[in-house]
């Protein structure tokens, strides 16, 4: 018995520009740092909304290489991201961490980024 049903590939690699790839990274490097801290504080409230955050910014890695709706990507990724620099000034004012700033330099790039995209795709 065989399958006649094709598979088609989901990853549109060839749409993605360089300023797609450094949004991707950006987001990338803030996805994987809040996993590894939602890991190092789960079960707590706190751990789960790490996770939670950096699921998020992996999603919208998925969805920008897939090509999924990007203009809305980038408009719902930038009030996202930008919440997630204030929660950290709030919960962590006046004691920053080395990975805290790492992070949060990657997020406002991320913001920058998603700006100019959001300009240029829609």
């Amino acid at each position: 018995m065989s399958n006649n049903i094709t598979t088609q590939s989901r990853v549109e690699t060839g749409s993605l520009s360089r300023l797609h790839l450094i949004g991707i990274l950006l987001a990338g490097v803030s996805g994987v740092l809040h996993l590894y801290l939602g890991a190092l504080f789960v079960p707590s409230p706190m751990g789960i909304s790490f996770v939670v955050a950096g699921i998020g910014f992996l999603a919208g890695c998925a969805a920008v290489v897939a090509n999924y709706r990007r203009p809305l990507v980038y408009l719902l990724g930038i009030p996202f991201t930008l919440g997630q620099v204030v929660a950290w000034y709030v919960v962590n004012a006046p004691d920053f961490s080395a990975l805290g700033y790492v992070d949060k330099a990657a997020q406002i790039g991320l913001i920058a980024v998603l700006v100019v995209l959001y300009r240029r795709e829609s």
